[in-house]
């Protein structure tokens, strides 16, 4: 896991980690924050040129997957810069796109990140 950790940067990246296990640990599964809308809470940001991904939600999954891990999730996506649409989005499709995680983020509403964009549109 922290093969590309080296120097002084290496225990930045290794509590960031340990960091983003507890929340995706943590976070809804699937259905979970179903009815909230804006209420809702983004645990994770996904970004690329500019388009968003705000995750709300994890695949609960049924422990039978061929591939183990994280295969979709529930959240806004802003490919247009236009306030985006709920659904789910694929994080395979995320990481073979070179789509970033947001190492800063800092967990909020829908509503907090929408009243946020439109203040910078």
């Amino acid at each position: 896991m922290c093969s590309y950790c080296y120097g002084e940067e290496k225990q930045f990246f290794l509590n960031k980690f340990s960091e983003l296990a507890r929340i995706v640990s943590t976070m809804p599964k699937t259905y979970e924050t179903d009815g909230q809308g804006d209420k809702a809470v983004a645990h994770l940001h996904y970004f690329a040129g500019g388009s968003d991904f705000y995750i709300t939600e994890k695949d609960k999954g049924d422990g039978r997957d061929e591939v183990p891990g994280q295969h979709q999730a529930f959240g806004l996506s802003d490919v247009f810069g236009d306030g985006g649409e709920l659904g789910y989005v694929s994080i395979a499709e995320l990481i073979q796109h070179k789509v970033e995680l947001d190492l800063y983020w800092t967990p909020r509403t829908l509503a907090e990140i929408r009243k946020e964009r439109n203040r910078h549109d």
